[in-house]
């Protein structure tokens, strides 16, 4: 299998990373936003768009199944092409143009409402109430007949009477709900009174209706307000080929999206020095960056404190964290409206995840988001949903199995499978914010090829490690355990870097050995071949044993020699032979206490239990000579027993510990 095309990777990082790149190229636009734009007539003739580049995008991106909008992993409709399958049928009607596309995109709605609605009785989001009933009423009254089928009429008005329920409800900038009432103002009813003085009063610095385009684009043609052209007109120049569904993005939060997307599809080895520059840039700012929605800088400080904390910056979860903890407004908004915050939840929990002890703003943060997130799983009445979508089968996938548990060649194939999902950025009004379908098509095939590879070099290094193996004669020994294949799975799964063939055969080597020595001192050997062996290890000479004994010894020392020769050759500036010796010594004189203890009915201290078994577990036997070939310059002294690092120590009473909490379980 050949590598990923590196005229690909540079294809994408012109196209993503390049500095005269505009960071909107990266973001889909909006069918509905664009839609509402297109809607807006010439100041000096009515019978001509305002923004004709918006009407022709519509003429140039009907899907074909006839619906506007995005659709979901397989190509199917979403609950979102609804509404945006209306206002833009709407814009083409007011300029009379486009009929055959408006029919199909009739008939699309006639024959699709019934599948799209299926399960909107249990869990209708806040948007859809507004929006939907709002777009039907709209096109009925530019005479377009909009047929629904008698399945679905009992659905269709239940949610015309939620709409009304929640509009007599909320205020039009109620301090709760997000987003406010007055940011759908073009999904209002003409029943529902809002005078000019509500919209110049809530008009952003910009001139926007909280930065939604369709919402300005509807104030503009209510008040011909000069401030809501002056954004409407930003915009259009920024984005001429379609809008986003909010204006102003934080460009900080695409570039962490992207960056993100790329780690998730399993890409960033690709892309080190981009992912490194925009990350210090990030951490440079992170203390003074705000913006003026809550809900963005929600998202991106959780995302910033994800990737930073993964890259090694120091990074405080207080700085990050501590505003929203400590602002009940907005938690009391994420509760009320959790499946707009979605996305920002499951960023959070992520980030949650990184938690170093005593840091408790993380474990508030781990207990609300998770809490949310169960939540996002039931139905309106508690019960269990019968059927995720792919999102919440994400999110239950997240919750099931701890952070340490997962593995990325695993979760990378699963990205690359579920990429509709993969390509959510965050929720934005009326649907998900998403990554452009070009830039999207580049980074999903580039990330197949990347996998593809990955996974060719991996089944030839299992190849190499079990005829490594038998002509050792460590797979026949008529004891124990046969764990070859275990071994290598366990360490490929945590090392997905191509160019780290050697740490991985190295790793999964030792833990073989491990394996069937470790078997060999717990139910085999006798005392006296026990301490033979040991004999044989400490003068590091095969002379004097036989059988099972000498197989693991002739092994151990084909293993270091290759080893230490190999660190050589790679720029090592040492000879680390005798110190892989003591390194090995040291687990056999573990295991051989372990031996006495057992055979001899012997319950030691804890103190003396963890001493020891801190060295049986065996994790330093196999990650101190894998980090020499991981940096050729690190001392030779750190394999030496009288020189591990305290971090070393931690790894080593951390394993044992893990271990023997599973061991517990299983036997109780």
């Amino acid at each position: 299998m050949e590598s990923p095309s590196s005229s690909l990777v540079e294809k994408i990082k012109g196209k993503l990373f390049s500095s005269n790149v505009d960071p909107y190229t990266s973001i889909c636009p909006s069918a509905y936003d664009t839609a509402w734009l297109a809607m807006i007539p010439d100041s000096h003739n009515s019978f001509k768009p305002m923004f004709k580049n918006c009407l022709d995008w519509l003429l140039n991106n009907q899907n074909q199944q006839g619906f506007w909008g995005e659709c979901d992993a397989f190509g199917k409709p979403t609950l979102e092409t609804l509404p945006a399958t209306l206002a833009s049928i709407v814009a083409l009607k007011k300029w009379n143009t486009g009929a055959l596309m408006i029919d199909t995109g009739l008939v699309f709605i006639e024959t699709n409402i019934e599948k799209l609605l299926k399960d909107i009785d249990n869990n209708c989001p806040r948007w859809f109430r507004i929006v939907f009933p709002a777009m039907v009423q709209l096109s009925e009254s530019v005479g377009l007949e909009i047929v629904f089928p008698d399945a679905v009429t009992g659905s269709v008005s239940r949610i015309f009477h939620r709409q009304q329920y929640l509009l007599n409800k909320e205020e039009l900038v109620g301090k709760h709900c997000f987003p406010p009432l007055l940011s759908y103002l073009e999904a209002l009813p003409p029943t529902y009174t809002i005078s000019e003085e509500d919209i110049r009063s809530n008009l952003s610095d910009d001139g926007s209706v909280f930065q939604s385009p369709s919402a300005t684009a509807k104030a503009f043609m209510a008040t011909g307000k000069i401030e809501c052209l002056a954004y409407l007109q930003s915009l259009i120049q920024r984005c001429p080929d379609g809008v986003p569904q909010t204006y102003p993005m934080d460009e900080e939060l695409i570039k962490l999206c992207m960056v993100n997307k790329l780690q998730r599809l399993g890409l960033a080895e690709h892309f080190v020095e981009e992912i490194d520059e925009i990350l210090a840039k990030v951490y440079r700012k992170i203390a003074i960056s705000r913006q003026s929605s809550r809900c963005s800088q929600l998202h991106r400080d959780s995302l910033a404190f994800h990737l930073l904390r993964m890259h090694g910056y120091i990074v405080s979860p207080s700085l990050l964290f501590r505003w929203f903890l400590d602002d009940e407004e907005i938690r009391t908004r994420v509760e009320k409206e959790p499946e707009h915050f979605s996305t920002t939840m499951l960023s959070m929990y992520r980030a949650s995840n990184l938690i170093f002890c005593g840091e408790n703003e993380l474990e508030d943060v781990k207990s609300f988001t998770r809490d949310l997130l169960k939540r996002s799983l039931l139905t309106k009445n508690g019960e269990t949903q019968r059927k995720l979508s792919q999102f919440q089968q994400m999110v239950q996938r997240e919750l099931n199995i701890p952070w340490l548990a997962h593995m990325d060649h695993l979760d990378h194939r699963i990205w690359i499978e579920e990429n509709e999902e993969v390509n959510f950025l965050w929720k934005g009004k009326t649907s998900h914010v998403r990554i452009s379908h070009f830039h999207n098509v580049d980074l999903l095939q580039l990330a197949m090829q990347n996998y593809e590879f990955k996974q060719s070099i991996f089944k030839s290094e299992l190849k190499e490690l079990m005829r490594w193996a038998q002509n050792c004669g460590l797979t026949n020994m008529g004891f124990g355990r046969e764990k070859t294949t275990y071994c290598y799975y366990a360490i490929a799964a945590a090392t997905t870097y191509p160019n780290d063939t050697y740490v991985r055969m190295l790793v999964a080597k030792s833990a073989v050995m491990i394996t069937v020595a470790d078997d060999f001192f717990d139910a085999e050997g006798s005392f006296k071949e026990l301490n033979d062996f040991m004999n044989a290890v400490r003068r590091w000479d095969s002379k004097g044993l036989s059988s099972h004994g000498k197989v693991i010894f002739e092994a151990l020392d084909n293993l270091v020699s290759e080893a230490s020769g190999k660190y050589v050759e790679q720029g090592g500036i040492h000879d680390i032979q005798s110190s892989l010796q003591d390194l090995w010594y040291e687990t056999f004189l573990s295991w051989l206490t372990e031996a006495k203890w057992n055979k001899k009915g012997e319950a030691p201290s804890i103190d003396d239990y963890l001493k020891n078994g801190m060295i049986s577990i065996a994790i330093h036997t196999m990650i101190l000579p894998a980090s020499c070939f991981l940096n050729p310059s690190l001392s030779y002294e750190n394999l030496r027993p009288a020189q591990y690092e305290p971090i070393t120590k931690l790894l080593m009473v951390i394993c044992r510990l893990l271990n023997d909490i599973q061991t517990y379980k299983v036997l109780k």
